[in-house]
C-alpha cells in the first residue's frame, strides 16, 4: 500500500450521513439509545457503586455521549488533531469508569473509541488508537485470552467492515453527484446547441429570402434608370413582395420543421423549382425520412443553389437531382449556363459558404463550381 493510504480521510460523504436511508438511520439510532440506556442503567445498579459514585457514572456517561457527537463533527470535517484529542478523553474517562467500578460502561467506551476510530480516522492514526483501545478492554476483560482475541478480532473487522461501507457509500454519493453534474451540463450544452440550430435555420431563411427580394429590387432599379415600361417595374416590384411573402411562410415552415413537422422532401423542391422556368426535379434511390438537420440542409442549399443560377445564369436550364444512397443523401444542381445577367453583382456572396458550414457541421460537405456547361453545386449529407 501506498503512504497515501495510512493518510487518507474518508470522505465526507463517507462520514455523513447523507445517504443512508431512513431505516438504516432509525434503527443506528436505536442502538445508540439502548447503549446509552444500558450504560444509565448500569451505573445506577451496579452492586458496588452507590450514592454519589452512580449519579457520578451517569453524568460521565453523558458527557461521554456528548464527547462522542463533537468527535463525529470533527472527523466529519478531518480534524486529526481535535480527534485524536477527544479519543483521549473519552479513554480517560473508561479509565475513570473502570476506578469507580463501572467496567460495563469503560469496556463500551474503550471498544467504541476502538471501532470508531478505524471507521473514521485516517488508518495511520486510527490502528495506534484502535490498538490502545483494545489493549485496555483485553486488560479489563476476565474471559480466557483466546475468546478475548476472538472478540477484538472480531470487532476491529467490524470496525474496518464500518469503514469500507462508508467508503462505498461515500464513492456513491460522488458518482451520483457527478452523474447529476453531468446531466445539467448535458441539459445545458443541448439547449445551446438547439438555440444554435434555431439561430442557424431562421438566418438561412432570412438569407435567402432577403437575397431573392434583392435580386427583383435591383432588377426594378435598373429598369428605373433606363425608363422602361412602367408594367415591367411593377412586375419586379411585385415580386419583391411575393419574395417577402414567401419568407415569411419559409420562417413560419421552418419553426415547424424544428418541430418535427416536416413536407415530404420531394414535394418541397418539386413546389421550388415551379417558380424557375426550365428547372426540373428527379429522385433516385428509395426513398426515406430524412433527419430534420439533413433535410434542412439539402432544401436550404436547392434554395441557393436555384437563386444563383436565376442571378448569374438567367433563362438557363437548371436541373435538380436528390439522390439516396445507404449512407448518405446526395443534392445536386447545376445549369447549362450562359451569359451572365444583370444581377449578377447583387448580394454578397455569402449563400454557399454558409451553406457548406452547415453541412461540414453535419459532417457533410458542399462542392460548388462550374462544369463543362455551367456551374454545379453537389451537397452530402451523411444520414
Amino acid at each position: 500500500m501506498t503512504p497515501n493510504v495510512w493518510t487518507r480521510w474518508p470522505s465526507r460523504e463517507a462520514l455523513g450521513p447523507r445517504g443512508i436511508s431512513r431505516p438504516r438511520r432509525l434503527l443506528a439510532w436505536a442502538v445508540r439509545l439502548l447503549v446509552v440506556g444500558a450504560l444509565l442503567w448500569s451505573a445506577f445498579h451496579d452492586s458496588h457503586v452507590h450514592g454519589w459514585a452512580a449519579a457520578a457514572g451517569a453524568v460521565g456517561v453523558v458527557v461521554a455521549g456528548a464527547l462522542a457527537w463533537v468527535l463525529f463533527r470533527t472527523t466529519l470535517e478531518h480534524r486529526l488533531i481535535p480527534s485524536l484529542a477527544l479519543l483521549v478523553m473519552l479513554m480517560g474517562l473508561a479509565v475513570g469508569a473502570e476506578a469507580a467500578g463501572l467496567r460495563s460502561p469503560a469496556v463500551v467506551l474503550w471498544c467504541g473509541c476502538a471501532i470508531a476510530a478505524l471507521e473514521r480516522l485516517p488508518l495511520g492514526a486510527a490502528l495506534p488508537a484502535a490498538s490502545v483501545g483494545f489493549a485496555a478492554f483485553a486488560v479489563a476483560n476476565d474471559d480466557p485470552g483466546a475468546t478475548t482475541a476472538i472478540v477484538v478480532g472480531g470487532m476491529a473487522l467490524a470496525g474496518y467492515a464500518l469503514r469500507l461501507d462508508a467508503e462505498a457509500r461515500g464513492n456513491a454519493q460522488r458518482l451520483l453527484a457527478q452523474e447529476r453534474a453531468a446531466r445539467v451540463a448535458e441539459a445545458e450544452s443541448a439547449a445551446l446547441a438547439e438555440r444554435a440550430r434555431i439561430a442557424r435555420e431562421i438566418h438561412d431563411v432570412l438569407a435567402h429570402s432577403l437575397s431573392a427580394q434583392l435580386v427583383h429590387l435591383e432588377a426594378a432599379r435598373l429598369l428605373i434608370e433606363r425608363g422602361a415600361d412602367r408594367r415591367q417595374i411593377l412586375d419586379r416590384v411585385v415580386a419583391a413582395r411575393g419574395m417577402a411573402r414567401d419568407g415569411l411562410e419559409e420562417t413560419r415552415q421552418s419553426l415547424s420543421a424544428l418541430r418535427g413537422e416536416l413536407t415530404p422532401l420531394e414535394d418541397f423542391l418539386t413546389d421550388l423549382v415551379r417558380t424557375s422556368d426550365g428547372a426540373e426535379v428527379t429522385v433516385g434511390g428509395e426513398r426515406r425520412p430524412l433527419p430534420v438537420e439533413a433535410s434542412q440542409a439539402v432544401r436550404r442549399v436547392a434554395q441557393e443553389a436555384l437563386t444563383n443560377a436565376r442571378k448569374h445564369a438567367p433563362g438557363a436550364k437548371v436541373s435538380v437531382r436528390l439522390e439516396y444512397g445507404p449512407r448518405e443523401v446526395t443534392l445536386d444542381v447545376r445549369d447549362s449556363g450562359g451569359p451572365p445577367g444583370e444581377l449578377a453583382q447583387a448580394g454578397g456572396g455569402y449563400g454557399l459558404l454558409g451553406m457548406r458550414e452547415r453541412a461540414e457541421l453535419l459532417g457533410g460537405s458542399l462542392a460548388a463550381g462550374p462544369d463543362e456547361e455551367g456551374f454545379v453545386v453537389t451537397l452530402k449529407v451523411p444520414v
